[in-house]
């Protein structure tokens, strides 16, 4: 079968031929009908050494075959399924009902696409911990977005905890910023889009937000004009960028007593003013993709909402090209590839 690869020694993306993987215990074995690109995966690519691995941590298929350990758990043949990516945890302890990257009984996490194959493979094994059955709604060669884009951003709107009228500034519109403005709008809430890409927030406001601003060429005026907009200033801010300047830019956007949503990884640590924080002037959450036990309420949601993506289709040999399209900023749509 074609799987699409980083290779570490040789540090580019390669299409390779290998086998089929053999099912092993609590495995699915899922034919991928769609596996997409997400940023994250670009901090794989910085890894020059160790095995060539396949690629992608978003995915969604067809269960082609069962293991006996994971039959009567919710599956079967031909079930159209969406699916997480940690493996080689127990999916039960404390820290699992958290993150399972806080595994208190393993001491190797591992993730799908960065330290083993990932999805951009036309077969893959899917831990059915970290499955969930498709409703009718999602089209299952569409919905590989869904199962980290979507639901992270799903989770971070959703645990900003907002009333339906409030304020939200989505700042960051890229492709997690944009499925965040749909779920928003979804939940009733009125949302800014603020990005330094004008073709960020062309595509914010079509994705439904209500107004839209750019911090950089607008860096004069956009804070007064937001706070003035939304009565005193946003009731909480989630920030999808992983720039620093994102989250400084985003703070004095909140109302006193406003929400600092962290989504995005910056690659340095955040400055923290310990006052504003014990004097209420804003307080600061996180959230991300999280345990599969909370991916059937960002399902549901998603397919009761009818939250789509904006896509572009491609084949497995363009994993090359999409990679560098991703790291020059070229692609304004999730970029989704096919097996058929």
């Amino acid at each position: 079968m074609k799987a699409g690869q980083w290779d570490p020694q040789n540090k580019k993306v390669v299409i390779n031929d290998i086998p089929i993987p053999e099912l092993g215990k609590d495995q699915l074995l899922v034919k991928i009908k769609s596996a997409s690109l997400c940023h994250s995966d670009l901090m794989g690519l910085a890894r020059g050494h160790g095995a060539t691995v396949t690629m992608g941590h978003e995915g969604a298929g067809v269960v082609e075959k069962i293991h006996p350990s994971a039959e009567e758990k919710g599956f079967k043949v031909g079930d159209a399924i969406g699916f997480n990516y940690f493996i080689n945890v127990c999916y039960e302890c404390d820290g699992c009902q958290i993150h399972n990257q806080r595994c208190e009984n393993t001491d190797l996490p591992m993730c799908q696409g960065f330290h083993c194959n990932g999805f951009f493979q036309e077969y893959v094994l899917v831990d059915y911990h970290n499955a969930v059955v498709l409703p009718p709604e999602i089209d299952v060669r569409r919905a590989s977005p869904l199962f980290c884009a979507g639901i992270t951003a799903f989770n971070c709107i959703d645990s900003c905890e907002l009333q339906p009228g409030q304020w939200l500034a989505v700042v960051g519109c890229g492709g997690l910023g944009q499925y965040g403005i749909q779920y928003a709008k979804a939940m009733g809430y009125n949302v800014i889009g603020v990005d330094v890409s004008d073709d960020s927030l062309q595509s914010a406001t079509e994705c439904g937000a209500d107004a839209v601003f750019n911090s950089r060429t607008q860096a004069d005026t956009y804070v007064e004009e937001i706070r003035k907009l939304s009565g005193k200033g946003v009731h909480a801010a989630a920030v999808f960028s992983g720039a620093i300047a994102a989250f400084d830019g985003a703070i004095p956007l909140l109302r006193t007593n406003g929400l600092l949503m962290v989504v995005g990884i910056a690659h340095e640590p955040l400055k923290v003013n310990t006052v504003d924080l014990i004097t209420g002037r804003y307080r600061i959450k996180a959230d991300s993709t999280s345990v599969p036990q909370r991916m059937p309420k960002a399902v549901a949601f998603t397919a009761k909402h009818n939250i789509q993506p904006n896509v572009d289709f491609r084949k497995i040999e363009d994993l090359p090209a999409m990679v560098e399209d991703m790291r020059n900023g070229k692609a304004r749509r999730r970029q989704v590839v096919t097996f058929d």
